[in-house]
């Protein structure tokens, strides 16, 4: 089947690394050298470091679902804890979009928009994934 969990995995694996080359413009996209500028440099500093984490975060979500599909998937202990914090990482980005960001104070516009339901749209479709795969691996332990 072309729907199996190795290849959804995979898919999302290279989902998540698009996402990444998609996230080094968001900066510029937003604007976030002039939001930032006053503001303290121990917080600036803080917040990069924290947005290069993320970034470094999901990179290597993405490389270990593209290339480690089988390792995640092989119903061991490690691939349920895995595929769980995983999704557990997605889910929460998912409710952090609609139950803590300041929606009025979103960007305007249909491109703006868009990405933002491309983006909404594509943490959902992780979390579904991750969370499916948790549960395979959970049944055949």
């Amino acid at each position: 089947m072309w729907y199996s969990i190795e290849t959804l995995l995979r898919l999302a694996g290279l989902a998540q690394i698009c996402l990444v080359i998609g996230s080094l413009a968001i900066p510029k996209v937003l604007k976030w050298e002039v939001a930032l500028a006053g503001v303290d440099i121990l917080i600036r500093q803080m917040f990069w470091t924290y947005a290069g984490y993320i970034l470094v975060i999901n990179l290597c979500f993405g490389l270990i679902s593209a290339f480690g599909y089988k390792v995640l998937t092989d119903g061991s202990e490690l691939a349920v804890w895995v595929t769980f914090f995983i999704s557990v990482y997605w889910i929460s980005r998912v409710i952090i979009q609609f139950f803590y960001f300041d929606r009025s104070r979103f960007p305007i516009g249909f491109w703006y928009k868009l990405g933002e339901y491309v983006l909404v749209s594509l943490f959902l479709c992780l979390s579904l994934v991750y969370s499916w795969a948790t549960y395979i691996n959970y049944i055949n332990i």
